[in-house]
């Protein structure tokens, strides 16, 4: 039998079996903790991998002051809000999108709901999806995106009205009969 303290060595020396105890050990109540914050059992497993990658990505920090499952749980915590504050800000784009008709969205769009909306953003030319989102979804400015993808402000700004012109073609088409 392999100690707590050996675990934790052992993850701290990115050893794949010790993490592997450590996420058997700790997984089942984080889900928990996720289930709590998802829509859904996709989206907690989700907040449990992407949090348990901060985790071991982070096990060095761990100053052994408390226990380690009220360390992890907090980084579970953290990611979990992490992953609402995003699943509003892409609800409150859709919204904006649907309600303020920034697309030329027509009635025949009615039943367009947020999964639709992400499903056609997702048909967008990679490049432009990607100023898209960065602008519209993470809220950067051309200039930030300019400097994040090695591009001009001014490319920034024309795929975005790339992905504009894109959208309100493909909306309306998406849902006619």
């Amino acid at each position: 039998m392999i100690s707590s303290e050996d675990i934790l060595k052992g993850c701290i020396n990115g050893n794949r079996n010790c993490q592997e105890m450590l996420y058997k050990e700790y997984a089942p109540k984080m889900f928990a903790v996720c289930r709590s914050y998802a829509q859904n059992n996709d989206a907690a497993k989700d907040i449990l991998q992407n949090g348990f990658i901060k985790v071991f990505k982070k096990i060095d920090q761990f100053n052994h002051e408390g226990e380690i499952g009220a360390w992890i749980r907090r980084i579970i915590v953290n990611t979990a809000l992490d992953y609402c504050r995003k699943v509003e800000r892409e609800q409150q784009v859709g919204l904006e999108i649907i309600n303020e008709n920034q697309f030329s969205i027509n009635d025949t769009s009615d039943n367009l709901n947020l999964t639709d909306l992400v499903n056609v953003i997702r048909t967008l030319p990679e490049k432009a999806r990607i100023i898209f989102n960065l602008y519209v979804i993470e809220g950067y400015s051309h200039k930030e995106i300019a400097l994040l993808l090695n591009i001009t402000e001014g490319t920034s700004k024309s795929q975005f009205s790339r992905a504009k012109k894109l959208l309100q073609e493909r909306i309306p088409n998406q849902f006619d009969s």
